[in-house]
């Protein structure tokens, strides 16, 4: 919206710009002494032209730069004595946007013109010395508006460049932060639950030699430290992670179905419609809906069977998990971190997210992302 703003505020300064050069143009031409009077509604043409041209000098700089150029001939043809301010113009714009080499060329060129221009015409009939004092002026202007472009462009290439090592001093910092976190959890979690680990598992294995019936809240602690333990090494791994492995996305989908299978897991994958290019960000996002159903139904619902749909439309990517786990309408599961990490990375995408126990039993995870393949 900001952008919009400044862009509507930019095109304003540039009109308003552009008006004032012609009308102070016209004026210099009305005020003259035109010694072509058949010509006069032609070279008054060319000074509002060569004005109003300015209004373009951002969006294309070098045409901008040959109209001013040609009409300020133009009117000196036509016996007009007004100074070419608009190619003034012209040149800062096509310096500042990065055109030297075509606008000294131009420039030449129109420096070269213009006294002809004026002895066709029969101005400053005054001498050879007037003349040249005037070219050396015309020549001393050029410079200065080449000057000042040539300044404002370094000066915001300079900015551009600050404002990209200020993001990349941001995102070393964030890295630094990061990978000090992860060593922060490591040796202050990982030491405590490997020993909750492997005390639970050595008194169930003893309980077992003995012949001895394992209590159950011994089992849960053994199952909450393996649990635990899995949790932290993944929380560990994408803290450290540097965005040097590939993202995993919809070509990754059959690898979990097929992981989920090896866990006993009765797992199928459909797909239907016609497959295409993705977003990044949508393919990413299925596969982590895809990966935390599967590791909810294996580790929470009791299920023998899960299916994995995934719908391929012109302008939605439809994805469904369907297991025939114990949930029932009548328990309404707690959302975990899982489900509340699936829904919003869904809703950032514009889509929507279903995730409930079902009529005839089991759960169901159901999303629908747009798909903008335009962008």
């Amino acid at each position: 919206m900001s952008t919009g703003r400044s862009g509507v505020r930019a095109g304003l300064k540039d009109w308003a710009i552009a008006v004032c050069v012609a009308a102070a143009l016209l004026v210099t031409g009305l005020s003259g002494q035109n010694s072509a009077t058949n010509l006069d509604l032609f070279g008054y043409a060319l000074l509002v032209a060569g004005g109003l041209v300015l209004a373009a000098r951002r969006r294309a700089p070098v045409p901008v730069l040959a109209v001013t150029g040609l009409c300020a001939v133009g009117y000196q043809a036509a016996g007009f004595d007004a100074p070419a301010v608009a190619y003034l113009f012209a040149v800062y714009a096509a310096v500042r946007a990065g055109h030297r080499t075509v606008t000294v060329a131009a420039s030449v060129a129109v420096l070269a013109a213009l006294p002809l221009a004026a002895l066709a015409s029969g101005l400053h009939d005054t001498g050879e010395a007037f003349a040249q004092a005037r070219g050396a002026l015309e020549l001393a202007w050029l410079i200065a508006a080449g000057a000042a472009g040539e300044a404002l462009r370094q000066a915001e290439r300079r900015a551009e460049e600050a404002e990209r090592t200020r993001e990349e001093t941001a995102r070393h910092r964030a890295d630094e932060e990061r990978l000090h976190i992860a060593r922060e959890l490591h040796d202050s979690l990982t030491h405590q639950i490997s020993i909750i680990k492997v005390q639970a598992e050595v008194a169930v294995h003893v309980a077992r030699r003995r012949g001895e019936q394992v209590p159950e809240a011994l089992l849960a602690i053994q199952e909450a430290g393996r649990e635990a333990t899995r949790e932290l090494r993944a929380t560990l791994q994408a803290l450290r992670d540097d965005d040097t492995t590939p993202p995993r996305g919809l070509d990754h989908v059959p690898e979990l179905v097929e992981r989920a299978r090896t866990i006993g897991l009765d797992a199928t994958l459909t797909i239907e419609g016609q497959r295409q290019d993705v977003p990044a960000a949508v393919s990413r996002t299925v596969y982590r809906i895809v990966q935390e159903s599967l590791t909810n139904v294996a580790r929470h619902s009791a299920a023998a069977t899960a299916s994995v749909r995934i719908d391929c439309r012109p302008d939605a990517l439809a994805v469904r998990i369907d297991d025939d786990g114990k949930a029932t309408p009548d328990t309404a599961p707690v959302p975990g971190v899982g489900l509340l990490g699936m829904r919003e990375r869904v809703t950032a995408l514009g889509g929507r997210l279903r995730a409930e126990p079902r009529g005839e039993g089991g759960f169901t995870v159901q999303a629908e992302l747009p798909v903008d393949r335009t962008s």
